[in-house]
């Protein structure tokens, strides 16, 4: 989906200038969107994405943590940690979205925007990343008294 690919590029825009100033979500997407065009579809997928991945950075952060072996996220650079966390927010909360294509779109992300290790380095964090959350997900105990959540 052409689509949700440029609202990513936009989301990752928005999160990485949010590593430098002191605005809130919104204000910095104001900011953006007075400056650039894009469909509606993108925009709102792209505002899904950087609402949620800012508001759940800490969240996210100490997930990519417990997956980068030798790597604390003060030696990522900000394009890096920008695209983790928000791979790692598609996986743990866009259920629509599989995730090889949260990994693939980052690793191409990585490749455009980072420097030429980026696509390598993020590809190996998201696929360990991966593997934990899907590992936790299958030793839960399913409830069968729990009633079916709509996804």
């Amino acid at each position: 989906m052409q689509g949700r690919r440029k609202a990513r590029e936009v989301a990752l825009q928005v999160l990485y200038s949010l590593n430098f100033v002191t605005l809130d979500v919104e204000k910095a997407q104001e900011l953006f969107w007075g400056n650039f065009v894009a469909p509606k579809s993108a925009k709102e997928f792209a505002s899904t994405l950087v609402e949620g991945t800012w508001h759940h950075r800490e969240e996210l952060d100490a997930l990519i943590a417990g997956c980068s072996d030798n790597w604390s996220l003060g030696r990522m650079s900000k394009v890096d940690i920008s695209i983790l966390r928000m791979a790692a927010y598609e996986f743990l909360y866009c259920d629509d979205i599989p995730p090889k294509v949260s990994i693939n779109e980052a690793v191409d992300l990585g490749k455009a925007f980072g420097s030429e290790n980026s696509g390598s380095f993020i590809n190996g964090i998201l696929d360990a990343l991966n593997l934990k959350i899907t590992k936790n997900h299958a030793a839960k105990p399913v409830d069968p008294t729990a009633r079916p959540t709509k996804a």
